[in-house]
């Protein structure tokens, strides 16, 4: 069965894979893992409560201030939301990696994010949505009818 579509403000979501970028490519341009390791933290809790990780900034300085207006379309919230697990899971695996002293994976995994992340931002392309639906037309989900 098809997920239901919802309101889903697109406005957060490029807010949240701007924030994103800037995050890891200073990370990556300060050799700094630990703020790899915020935004990864972000992104799993952001998962976990189905809100986009850096919602907080737009919903609570950049909307107030008519910075960033809302646009609402009705979408999935569902792919959203797998999208930003699979960038947590990404970080994660990218944190381990430059503690484990595997600078170049960790710094690789980084980019990957980097670069999906952007894709969207800029072409509205989401390449973790996609892996959702077509794991859903697997059957990969279960329905929560």
């Amino acid at each position: 069965m098809p997920d239901t579509l919802k309101p889903v403000d697109h406005a957060a979501l490029r807010v949240n894979q701007a924030v994103i970028i800037l995050f890891c490519a200073v990370s990556y341009i300060l050799n700094f893992w630990p703020l790899t390791a915020f935004t990864a933290l972000l992104m799993t809790l952001g998962t976990l409560i189905g809100r986009p990780a850096f919602a907080f900034i737009y919903q609570g300085f950049l909307k107030p201030l008519h910075l960033v207006n809302p646009d609402i379309v009705a979408d999935t919230p569902q792919s959203h939301r797998f999208a930003q697990g699979l960038g947590a899971g990404f970080l994660v695996l990218a944190v381990a990696a430059l503690l484990a002293g595997w600078a170049v994976a960790g710094w690789i995994l980084t980019g990957i994010v980097v670069i999906l992340a952007a894709l969207n931002l800029f072409t509205g392309f989401c390449v973790g949505c996609f892996f959702y639906f077509q794991l859903s037309k697997l059957h990969f989900f279960r329905s929560a009818s």
